[in-house]
């Protein structure tokens, strides 16, 4: 089973908010996912990020790839 870290979308129209997930690489970007690490609100000024940092590096430990914009956020977040 493949394992991704992800962005799965909530909010309104126009309004974007995201969860960064856990999730298999085959299930919809909103659909089913194993667990939610951290949030991301692009509207904030500046943007809000938030990882349980413990949580994201456990997963990737465990070999789940983040996705690109799931590894900027990361990066950004000081996780990796």
């Amino acid at each position: 089973m493949a394992v991704k870290i992800r962005l799965a979308r909530h909010g309104s129209k126009g309004n974007p908010f995201y969860r960064i997930v856990v999730a298999d690489a085959r299930s919809p970007r909103d659909g089913a996912f194993i667990d939610r690490i951290g949030t991301y609100d692009p509207q904030a000024e500046p943007s809000a990020i938030t990882v349980d940092e413990e949580k994201a590096r456990d997963w990737i430990g465990k070999g789940a790839q983040p996705t690109d914009q799931v590894r900027n956020l990361l990066k950004i977040s000081g996780v990796l």
